[in-house]
Order: structure tokens, then C-alpha cells, then sequence
């Protein structure tokens, strides 16, 4: 895999192919998995229980408001299931959809700015990275935003190449819903950048033009107050609270529900969720310095840059916060593809990542060896049924596969990363995710079905997985358990339970991975009074 000594000949490159890829990407087994916790499971379960209380005002998670978020995720959650139902496909369905108008979108400009080979190169790496999928098939905030990021960062260029009032009036449209999906963050990353880019062009007069327009303020002041007012109201400050200060300020200065990282975590997380195009993305680092003086791509590298480095001095670090500074690396990919020469760059990390999965049984056997937590151990060993010879087979055939593209010579290495890309989102979609699916989330959807039709009074012990709630289409409260009571727990609180409750007998019910059900009934008289004679 030397560096060729001529350019190969590219191959078309039409627009018809994203639709295809595009289903791919964002709509092949959408609703085929569990709803993971605790991202999907919170999410839905609190759109599960607006529908049912009819609030929609202020979402709740088993009966207590839920702050994390603000509002419009749910609702557009809400909408789906009334018209499709409670399922998983309704669920997500709102991220697949959004993630389709973020590709439409970065199409749309990249073919007006640039030229439509361009634009559909773009729209190929975005719908084909794999973490960009993952977050299009998942039923949480973050398509979304993307989707309000994106009409907002693309409008602010356009209002600096043509600056009307019009375009002006809809940056604050899209800042406004981006807020209503996640809150500030909607804000901050277009002010920022489009402050530090009319400073580069010496037009920070235009910029301040820009932000004093009072008809754009009261556009995202209507688009924004009258929940804001409704859920204070509602259920007085603790939104504001808990989401602003805890979730915003808070998430900031330390890690929250233990996402921690080190400062370089977003330098070795990067590459990972810019599979298989890792080594694309590379390449374009040396030619940093000689695309600084083009308008459009140093308004791209600082969007990026903004939102690598804001995240990166964040207490809280999650893989999927460097998405809001990864549309603009997949126009810079696409522009300047001829860069990406060297095979052994452009296809090292897709076959090492598959050489990764491959080994993946070998992996949870070793890990298996060295685990002492039983919720754990549970996995493992479900784990290592599910890692089977379909499996291994698999993605066998996907690695026998990339590693034929890398050696397809009379093919660009850009065009061939495309190739890579479709393999990667067979296995990965249709056989990698399925199974760890299946080991997280198979045995909690398993245990709320099972509860939902026992029909017993029912609590969570110690263990917070939403998506049972949702599975068992019922608030599950987290008491103290008593006499009669089905509990729902993690494997590893079942001596927890024994020990903090001896005067309840307990019958394991299910028990499947890392999860369990057990009915809790008194203890008959005579064990009770030997239990009194100890």
C-alpha cells in the first residue's frame, strides 16, 4: 500500500447513491434493538409518560420531573408514537429523520458553495461515519441539534457572503430551536465562531450589526419564552435549577454521572468515531496552514476547532459532543479529497478496527477472567453466546472485504474509504450492534415484559435503567420494597437486598445477564421465629 506514483482514475460519483446509503445509514434496523439505558431509556420514558399524564409541559422519569433536557425531543418523540405507536421505530424515529435534514442541509450548501461532486462526497462520509450513524438511529437529543447546528453555521456563512435580512431572520430561528432541543450550547458554538471568524476578516462592525438585529432577539425570544414560562408555572424554578446551573455549569466543571476523561480524551476518541475515515480526517491536518487563507474553509476549521477545544477542557466528556464540530471536517474531507494519497493512511484504521472485532470473543474472555462483579460476569457470559460463529464469520468476510478495497489500486483511497464505509455499517449495524444490544438491553426489555404481564406491584432496587419503565409501560417506583412486591434489580444488589430486608422471603422470578426479577413475600412463622431466636 506505497504511495502511488500516478493518481487513479476516479469512478462517478452520482447523486442518486446517498439514497440508498443513506438508508443505510440512518433507517436499517432502526427499530430492530432495545432502547439503551441511560440515554434512550430516560429520553423515552419520559415521552412515554407525558402521553400517558398528558402533561406536555414538564416531562417527568417515573413520576419525578426530569430536567436534563428541554422540551421539543420529547415532543417531537410524543408526536411519532401517536402516530405509529409505542415502539422502538417510533421512538427513533425523530433522530433519523433529523439526521436526513442534517444531510440535506450540508448537501444543499456544499453544492451551491462548492460544486455537486462535492456535495455528495460530503453527504457520503457523513451518513457512512460511525458515529454519526449511531447517534441518527438513536432515540435522544442529539440528531437534533446537529440538525439546528447546522442550518445555523451554514446561514451565518451565507449572511457574511450576502448579508439580508432574511437569512439574519433565520439564524435566530434555527438558535432558537437548537435551544429548545439542548439549551445553551445552541447558542454559544454560533456566537463564538462566528465571532472569531468576522474578526479574522476584520468585519467585526457586520458581526455586531448581526447580533444587535432586535428582530432576530424576538424571534428567538418567541421561539423560546413561552415554554420557559410555561414549565416555571408548572413546577416553579427547578428547571432552571437543575438544567442551567447542574446540567450546564455543572457538566462544565465536573463529570456528571461519571463521563470523565482526561484532557486528551477528544485526541484519542476522535479518530475512533471518524471510522473509517480516520485517516481522511488526518491528512487534512498538515494542510491546515495552506487552507487558512480560503474564507470557507478557516470558517470551517474554527467551528471545529471551537468545539474541540470547549469540550475538551469540559469535566463532562461523552464521544458524541465532538458531532457538533464534525460537519464542518466532513466538507473539508470532501473538498479537498485529492489530499488523501497514502493507502496505508487512508486504510490502516479500518482494518485494524476490524481486526478489533474479530478478536472481540478473545477480548470478553479475557476480560471475563479478570471481573469480579457479578453484573458483569453476567454480561460476559452472555456476551460469549451471542459472539458466535455467525459472528466470526462475519466479520471475517468484512475484513477480507476492506482489505481488498485497500488493495484496489486502480482506485482513489478516498472512493475506496467510501467502499470501506459501506462494509462497516453491515457489520456493524446489522451484526455487531444487535449483539451488544442484545447482552446491554435484551434482559431489561425480557424482565418489563415479563412484569407487565405478572401485573404485580412493582419497584427498581438500587438500579436505574429507564427503558424497563418504558418496556413495562408503567412508572416504577424506587422504594423500599414490602410483602407482594416484584423488584426489579442488577444481579449484584440481590445480597444487597437479603441483607437490608431479612424479614421478606425472596423468589427470583427472571434472571438473565446483568438483570433480575424477584418476587419478595413475608417469611412463613416458623423460619421467622428462628430468624428471632439468631
Amino acid at each position: 500500500m506505497n504511495r502511488d506514483a500516478e493518481s487513479p482514475a476516479e469512478l462517478p460519483t452520482p447523486t442518486w447513491l446517498l439514497v440508498p446509503v443513506l438508508l443505510l445509514g440512518f433507517y436499517w434496523m432502526l427499530g430492530s434493538v432495545p432502547l439503551y439505558d441511560l440515554d434512550e431509556g430516560a429520553f423515552t420514558e419520559a415521552t412515554r409518560e407525558m402521553l400517558a399524564s398528558g402533561n406536555y409541559i414538564t416531562p417527568t422519569m417515573d413520576g419525578e420531573p426530569r430536567f436534563d433536557k428541554p422540551v421539543l425531543i420529547y415532543w417531537l418523540q410524543a408526536a411519532s408514537v401517536k402516530l405509529l405507536g409505542l415502539s422502538e421505530l417510533a421512538l427513533r424515529l425523530p433522530s433519523a429523520l433529523a439526521a436526513t435534514g442534517w444531510l440535506l442541509v450540508l448537501w444543499l450548501f456544499v453544492r451551491r458553495r462548492l460544486d455537486p461532486s462535492t456535495a455528495t462526497v460530503a453527504a457520503l462520509v457523513m451518513a457512512l461515519t460511525l458515529e454519526v450513524s449511531i447517534i441518527a438511529k438513536a432515540a435522544t437529543a442529539d440528531a437534533v441539534l446537529n440538525l439546528f447546528l447546522a442550518l445555523s453555521f451554514f446561514d451565518i456563512y451565507r449572511w457574511y457572503l450576502k448579508p439580508e435580512r432574511g437569512t439574519l431572520l433565520r439564524i435566530y430561528l434555527w438558535i432558537g430551536l437548537g435551544f429548545l432541543t439542548k439549551g445553551p450550547v445552541a447558542i454559544l458554538f454560533p456566537v463564538l465562531v462566528s465571532l472569531l471568524f468576522f474578526l479574522s476578516e476584520r468585519s467585526l462592525k457586520e458581526w455586531l450589526k448581526a447580533i444587535r438585529f432586535p428582530w432576530g432577539w424576538a424571534l428567538l425570544l418567541a421561539v423560546v419564552l413561552p415554554w420557559h414560562i410555561a414549565i416555571y408555572l408548572d413546577s416553579g424554578p427547578g428547571f432552571f435549577e437543575n438544567f442551567f446551573l447542574g446540567h450546564n455549569l455543572g457538566r462544565f466543571g465536573a463529570a456528571m454521572h461519571g463521563h470523565q476523561g482526561f484532557f486528551g480524551y477528544y485526541l484519542v476518541i476522535l479518530p475512533l468515531i471518524m471510522l473509517p475515515f480516520t485517516g481522511w480526517f488526518l491528512r487534512l491536518l498538515p494542510a491546515l496552514r495552506q487552507t487558512w487563507a480560503d474564507p470557507l474553509d478557516r470558517f470551517l476549521w474554527l467551528w471545529f476547532a471551537a468545539v474541540f477545544v470547549f469540550f475538551s477542557f469540559s469535566g463532562t466528556k461523552l464521544p458524541h459532543y465532538m458531532l457538533y464540530g464534525a460537519t464542518p471536517l466532513f466538507v473539508l474531507m470532501a473538498r479537498h479529497r485529492k489530499l488523501l494519497a497514502n493507502r496505508w493512511l487512508a486504510f490502516v484504521p479500518p482494518v485494524l478496527f476490524f481486526l478489533l472485532l474479530l478478536v472481540l470473543p478473545e477480548l470478553v474472555e479475557a476480560a471475563a477472567g479478570w471481573t469480579q462483579g457479578p453484573h458483569q460476569l453476567a454480561m460476559f457470559e452472555l456476551g460469549r453466546t451471542l459472539l458466535d460463529t455467525p459472528y466470526r464469520i462475519a466479520v471475517a468476510l468484512g475484513l477480507v472485504l476492506v482489505s481488498a478495497i485497500a488493495l484496489w489500486r486502480r482506485l482513489p483511497p478516498w472512493q475506496g474509504l467510501v467502499l470501506v464505509g459501506l462494509v462497516q455499517m453491515a457489520v456493524v449495524s446489522g451484526v455487531l450492534v444487535p449483539r451488544v444490544m442484545e447482552v446491554l438491553q435484551g434482559p431489561v426489555k425480557e424482565a418489563a415484559l415479563l412484569a407487565r404481564a405478572l401485573d404485580l406491584p412493582t419497584l427498581a432496587y438500587r438500579t436505574n435503567m429507564p427503558s424497563f419503565s418504558l418496556y413495562r409501560r408503567a412508572i416504577t417506583p424506587n422504594r423500599p420494597p414490602s410483602a407482594g412486591d416484584l423488584v426489579f434489580l442488577r444481579v449484584d444488589k440481590l445480597s444487597k437486598l437479603t441483607a437490608q430486608h431479612p424479614d421478606l422471603e425472596q423468589e427470583v422470578v427472571f434472571r438473565r445477564g446483568a438483570v433480575a426479577l424477584v418476587e419478595v413475600k413475608r417469611l412463613s412463622k416458623l423460619p421467622a421465629e428462628k430468624f428471632s431466636r439468631k
